[in-house]
């Protein structure tokens, strides 16, 4: 497991507030966080086919991002023995805008999974069922290629274009430069309305 560089808020906030899936995609466990690059997967509602179809092709820090189009969320995609598959190829993690089961077992074996949440309901596996490896999706308002940076902790999952990573990354390293010399002032008696000038 990496451990990310800078927090999901952070990121998102020096990439100019933007990336940021939506907020009920949400970790199993807040101690389990993830950096990697998207390994984009596009599924048809209901049914995990194309979500083996990755774990067979994706490599070693992949993060798996899986657009389901699953307006219902009655299904789980993902459970232990495809995080068993996951680990044993070290793919970094998943995020899914769908649900998974086996959380607790998941979350025993340190793989970090966002979802919507938990669901007993397995899905399907149609041969002839729609779905993509490797091309553009869109969760939210978010457009994932593949190889963007894919950063979730507690606070959610963020994600930035490759192209737009260098900037970002300089800028959340000069963000945490200058909210470490805000946190000192506030330990020295200022308040925030003096030092953002809000007064």
């Amino acid at each position: 497991m990496k451990t990310p560089r800078y927090s999901s808020s952070t990121i998102y906030e020096a990439a100019g507030r933007k990336g940021a899936l939506p907020s009920g995609i949400r970790p199993l466990s807040e101690r389990l966080p993830v950096e990697g690059r998207a390994f984009t997967v596009r599924t048809a509602p209901g049914d995990n086919l194309w979500l083996h179809r990755a774990v067979a092709k994706a490599g070693a820090g992949d993060v798996l991002v899986v657009a389901t189009g699953d307006e219902r969320g009655e299904q789980a995609y993902w459970g232990d023995v495809m995080t068993l598959a996951a680990q044993s190829r070290e793919i970094a993690g998943l995020v899914i805008d769908g649900q998974v089961r086996d959380g607790v077992e998941i979350v025993r074996m340190g793989f970090p999974v966002f979802a919507r949440g938990l669901c007993m309901r397995g899905p399907t596996k149609n041969a002839e069922a729609p779905g993509s490896l490797q091309e553009p999706i869109t969760i939210g308002d978010v457009t994932i290629r593949p190889g963007d940076l894919v950063v979730g902790d507690g606070d959610g999952v963020v994600v930035v274009a490759r192209d737009e990573e260098e900037a970002a990354l300089r800028k959340a390293e000069e963000r945490e430069d200058a909210e470490a010399l805000i946190r000192e002032r506030l330990r020295n008696g200022e308040t925030t309305l003096e030092i953002y000038g809000l007064e």
